[in-house]
């Protein structure tokens, strides 16, 4: 009766911590420690550097601003 036993606890075991694996979903977290000036600031340098077009420059301000409201 042993040798069933164990390996009967063992496989029991073992398929109860792959039932815990969550399913395979990913989340993601973002936060954010810079404030609103900040960021307008490094978007402004970014565009004065000419790392980025007027366009480019004025499209992620709005975008920056609407999502801080």
């Amino acid at each position: 009766m042993k040798k069933v036993l164990l390996p009967a606890l063992l496989l029991t075991f073992s398929l109860g911590l792959t039932a815990c694996g969550g399913g395979g979903a990913t989340t993601e977290v973002s936060t954010s420690t810079q404030t609103l000036g900040q960021e307008l600031i490094d978007l402004k340098n970014a565009y004065e550097s000419g790392a980025m077009s007027e366009s480019e420059y004025n499209k992620a301000r709005e975008r920056l601003i609407k999502s801080r409201q």
